[in-house]
């Protein structure tokens, strides 16, 4: 058992995958010769070819629709996309082809593609380089949206994808990379898929969040747990689907809801599990649901992530406000 940043553990789902499969693919920019501009993909091209660790042109449309052919005549294909603000080009391919192959050949046909890509701010970089924007994915169905937080759930969430017959869309929390190390068994076992996890049970308030902002949100339980609030802590792990009901299990024990997310407030994801919340444990809510979110803004460049970002202290605030109700 080795003690990997989520970086590492990714890099070794990737190569369990290479070495148990012949049918595993791999394609994105840069992700051969120099292992990708993160290092996710270091020395797997060296070890396993060319033909099965391609670098493909800087073109995200051609990543997507080369995906998309590999896949539907049996591959199984990993492809990067280097940031996130990237995807555009591909959205064509992502959501027309992508997420509607099994519905379009009726089954005939499946694409078992996982598209991974660094999702969320943190590390000052320019334009495009730091963008939310898992609801995109999450609104188009046909694809599952997964985000891991720890270098164990990176591990067992990135093999469950892969071995997933249907396209997956892998977010990598980016400033998660290299924060922490965790031990993690590379034992090729996958993580189950649309579970949500406990981070850290209460009874006062139920904190739900994911990717980075898990984090935070710890940070903050921690703050309050010193106040004498019990703070409940869940990571969705998955975004589409979302596990409700561990959700739901949770606010009807505790009475209060604060929903953090990174992505900015309006049509933000948490606003989706906030209304599932209202339809169906509207009568076990003490207090009004809370969002703690980015702004309705272009994430700002460089050293000013810190102010886009939500802290522990906003997340802090918002129990408060939802406990003094």
């Amino acid at each position: 058992m080795a003690r990997v940043t989520l970086v590492e553990a990714i890099n070794m789902a990737l190569n369990r995958a290479l070495a148990d499969d012949p049918d595993v693919v791999l394609i994105g920019e840069d992700i051969g010769l120099n292992g990708g501009v993160f290092r996710a993909t270091q020395g797997l091209q060296q070890q396993y070819g060319d033909l099965r660790v391609i670098d493909s042109p800087l073109a995200e449309g051609l990543i997507a629709g080369m995906s998309i052919g590999m896949a539907a005549q049996g591959l199984k294909v990993v492809a990067e996309i280097q940031f996130m603000g990237f995807i555009y080009p591909a959205l064509d391919q992502v959501a027309n082809h992508m997420a509607r192959m099994r519905h379009r050949t009726r089954g005939r046909l499946t694409c078992p593609v996982v598209m991974r890509m660094p999702h969320g701010g943190g590390i000052h970089a320019p334009e495009h380089h730091s963008e939310s924007l898992e609801t995109l994915f999450c609104h188009h169905a046909g694809l599952r949206v997964l985000c891991p937080s720890t270098p164990a759930a990176a591990y067992g969430l990135l093999l469950a994808a892969i071995r997933d017959p249907d396209p997956v869309i892998f977010l990598e929390p980016t400033r998660l990379y290299r924060l922490a190390r965790q031990e993690v068994q590379d034992d090729g076992v996958a993580w189950p898929l649309d579970q949500a996890q406990v981070l850290r049970e209460g009874e006062d308030v139920t904190l739900v969040t994911w990717g980075a902002m898990t984090h935070e949100t710890l940070r903050a339980a921690e703050e309050l747990a010193r106040e004498k609030i019990s703070a409940e802590v869940i990571d969705l792990v998955s975004l589409s689907p979302i596990d409700h009901a561990r959700v739901l299990e949770s606010v009807r024990h505790t009475g209060r809801l604060v929903i953090v997310h990174e992505a900015a407030r309006h049509a933000g994801l948490g606003g989706e599990v906030a209304a599932t919340v209202a339809e169906q444990a509207l009568h076990d809510l003490l207090a009004p649901i809370e969002r703690v979110t980015g702004y309705d803004t272009v994430m700002p460049y460089f050293s000013m992530e810190r102010s886009y970002i939500p802290g522990p202290g906003r997340i802090v605030e918002a129990a408060r406000r939802a406990l003094q109700y």
